[in-house]
């Protein structure tokens, strides 16, 4: 199946990418609702963009559980 295969390493790719970005990606929602409410307001435009992340990261992780499963 090489197909599944490639997606594998796509995902993998894509975790590493969010690993390395200028912005963290939060490990669980917690650390995000930790950093929204020690920042009180300030740098939003900063927890936008983790909030997008860690989005992307649900996802991500979501796609990867369905191919285990198949």
């Amino acid at each position: 199946m090489k197909g599944k295969k490639d997606l594998q390493q796509f995902l993998q790719e894509q975790f590493k990418m969010l690993d390395r970005g200028i912005v963290a990606t939060p490990n669980k929602r917690e650390d995000l609702e930790l950093f929204a409410k020690a920042n009180c307001g300030s740098m939003d435009t900063l927890l936008m963009q983790m909030a997008i992340n860690f989005g992307y990261k649900i996802a991500l992780e979501n796609l990867q559980e369905e191919l285990i499963k198949e």
